[in-house]
């Protein structure tokens, strides 16, 4: 990585991040409809590097896969589709309104919209809903065991995923169109939990198992119509679909979205200047940013992520099952060389802890540094070798396991290279977007140590500290088992579990007390932390009304092309 690219070159960048491509002026003073008939037509081109596995929505939790998801499914309720701040905010989608829990937090009426169908013409009913709950379980959603298991019923589904019921917990009403969950407990963020995609509502009939590369149903402007890993992910319009809110879901506004894999990063690029493709989803190669921001900067777009570049380490298996051999990776690494490596430090900023700034419950803190503190400021080699002299692992072997995407590969080589120096017998192995992330969730890979990239569900700091790192994430065995250190504490989880109550009444105290579970968590280190990362959006000159939601990213629904 040259310096002149972090000295130069991201300012320029950071500069031109701020205006919407394309975007004719006068556009805001038009209505809806003016925009519509004006813009709507033509084919989005989107590529990928690869495809991001399953499509089935209660499966797949992928940041690639549910920026497509939210296009052609929906929940009860949704984050809007809009940009900046507004993104967080809950608003009803096939739900009529966002209704306020009764029954001291332990219960939540939604009444259905009546006249929306899915995509195959079936009307959405609340006999819908309830096996879509149920079908989370049977499915085995990485998150039913941090999210969903509160549901009435949920702790019996875990237990027997294949025969869940939830009787108690989700019932339809048919006569008043209304669902009724029942909580073991009350829940802070249950709304949240409800408005991803994990929380879609299916036709009942959908099989409860991975659908894989077979397309369910949706009630979204568009629907799946073919998807090929090796090749493409192909979207048309939903010809059941009639906007009911633009907010939740708006129509969108060309008529088929194409998602091409199997071309490189730098390949992609030159297209997108070509007018070939409007987007890539992987990151730009940092040998090309300089070309991008000079001749065409109007097309870039930079946003704040809430997200971590973070390398788990496995602590139930050699080496990693030793915390001191953690500790030395954790104050070795070298942070500025993997923003480096990123694209510079306009792109990506060190980091040692779990929580990413700006985040609720967010306080800095980085112990794994020369001058331990609020800030990272240099490796502290000698206290790593220290650690690992104390460990007695050197020597031995170990594999980081990497992906085949933008900067990962080189982010790999360089995290193999300091296992090195520190005195393992380290290698890299590099497998397929489409299959690592789910490969090293499967404890029966034996993963030691991967390279890996967590974004935000929705804005709370459970979302990191509850989802990625206590017991109930561990499904052994599985493809969905996000908690990849492997990461157990049952004093971790009795905090975690205290916290979450605090925030159902206090939520500014529940803030200071994540702080703390976030520097327990940290201290502990199951993970080394590498940086919290922008994102880079290079469009081609077709595209206009480009969105940015903190949610989801780039809103394909709301954008056009010429």
């Amino acid at each position: 990585m040259k310096d002149s690219i972090n000295t130069w070159l991201l300012p320029g960048l950071l500069g031109c991040g701020v205006a919407a491509a394309a975007t004719p002026v006068g556009a805001l003073a038009q209505t809806p409809a003016a925009l519509f008939a004006q813009h709507h037509g033509g084919t989005l081109k989107l590529v990928a590097a690869s495809a991001a596995g399953t499509i089935d929505p209660q499966v797949n939790y992928t940041n690639q896969y549910w920026q497509t998801f939210i296009a052609v499914y929906d929940g009860l309720v949704t984050f809007q589709k809009t940009s900046g701040k507004a993104s967080n905010k809950i608003v009803p989608d096939l739900a009529t309104a966002v209704p306020a829990p009764t029954d001291n937090g332990l219960t939540y009426v939604f009444t259905l919209r009546k006249g929306v169908k899915f995509s195959n013409g079936q009307p959405v009913t609340p006999a819908d809903v309830v096996a879509s709950f149920e079908r989370i379980f049977k499915v085995n959603n990485p998150n039913a065991g941090s999210w969903y298991k509160f549901i009435v019923g949920g702790a019996a589904c875990m237990a027997k995923p294949a025969t869940c019921t939830l009787p108690q917990g989700v019932i339809a009403d048919a006569a008043t169109n209304t669902i009724t969950f029942h909580l073991v407990s009350p829940d802070p963020e249950f709304l949240d939990q409800l408005a991803v995609p994990f929380a879609v509502i299916l036709p009942a009939d959908t099989p409860p198992k991975d659908m894989g590369t077979v397309p369910i149903p949706g009630t979204g402007p568009y629907m799946i119509t073919s998807y090929n890993p090796q090749k493409a992910l192909i979207l048309k319009r939903n010809p059941y679909f009639k906007q009911w809110s633009a907010a939740a879901q708006p129509n969108g506004y060309v008529n088929e979205i194409d998602f091409d894999f199997g071309v490189t990063d730098e390949n992609a690029v030159t297209a997108i200047e070509n007018g070939q493709y409007d987007w890539e989803f992987d990151p730009l190669p940092a040998d090309r940013l300089g070309e991008v921001s000079t001749r065409f900067p109007k097309q870039v777009h930079i946003d704040p992520l809430l997200a971590d570049y973070y390398a788990p380490m496995n602590v139930n298996i050699p080496p990693f099952n030793n915390k001191d051999a953690r500790l030395a990776v954790n104050y070795a690494l070298d942070r500025q060389a993997v923003v480096n490596i990123f694209g510079g430090r306009n792109l990506a900023t060190p980091a040692c802890q779990i929580l990413p700034p700006d985040f609720p419950g967010y306080q800095p803190y980085c112990p794994y540094t020369l001058h331990p503190g609020t800030t990272w400021s240099a490796p502290n080699m000698p206290k790593a070798m220290a650690l690992m002299k104390q460990s007695g692992e050197a020597g031995q072997k170990v594999t980081v396991i990497t992906d085949d995407q933008g900067v990962d590969p080189a982010l790999g080589t360089y995290m193999a290279s300091l296992l090195n120096k520190l005195g393992f017998v380290a290698t890299t192995h590099v497998l397929s977007a489409n299959i690592q992330f789910n490969y090293i969730q499967n404890t029966k890979n034996k993963v030691q140590i991967s390279i890996s990239q967590w974004y935000q569900d929705y804005p709370a700091a459970s979302d990191f500290l509850n989802v990625l790192l206590t017991c109930g994430a561990i499904h052994p065995g599985s493809d969905s088992s996000i908690n990849i250190a492997g990461y157990c504490s049952k004093t971790y989880d009795k905090h975690v579990d205290a916290v979450l109550k605090t925030e159902i009444t206090d939520p500014a105290k529940a803030n200071q007390e994540w702080a703390a579970v976030d520097r327990e968590a940290t201290d502990a280190a199951p993970w080394a932390t590498m940086f919290t990362p922008k994102q880079l959006d290079f469009v081609s000159k077709r595209v206009g009304d480009f969105v940015f939601s903190d949610q989801f990213h780039m809103l394909f629904s709301k954008v056009w092309v010429k």
